[in-house]
């Protein structure tokens, strides 16, 4: 999933970007080499989708969502996954 380059960030994920000591550049990392987990096709006003990506041995989740219209992907939020919470690969929610 690749990033345009003039993709918008809404606020909470600048917020959290910042919060959480994340740069643009790990954000663009993560959806160009990155792997779509999960896909909200039903979201609105467009459909979205969670991405796996990696900063080193950092992983992150991104999840944007795609305005086709515009051909702009919209960075919704930005986090590192919780490993209580994602198995050891943070590609699957744990039981």
């Amino acid at each position: 999933m690749a990033l345009g380059q003039y993709a918008p960030f809404r606020v909470h994920a600048v917020q959290r970007m910042f919060q959480r000591h994340v740069t643009v550049e790990d954000v663009r990392h993560a959806l160009d080499s990155g792997e779509e987990l999960e896909a909200y096709p039903k979201d609105q006003p467009y459909p979205s989708r969670l991405v796996l990506g990696w900063c080193g041995s950092r992983p992150l989740h991104v999840v944007a969502a795609q305005n086709v219209a515009n051909d702009e992907t919209i960075v919704i939020t930005v986090y590192e996954p919780d490993p209580f919470v994602w198995d050891a690969s943070f590609r699957r929610r744990r039981q």
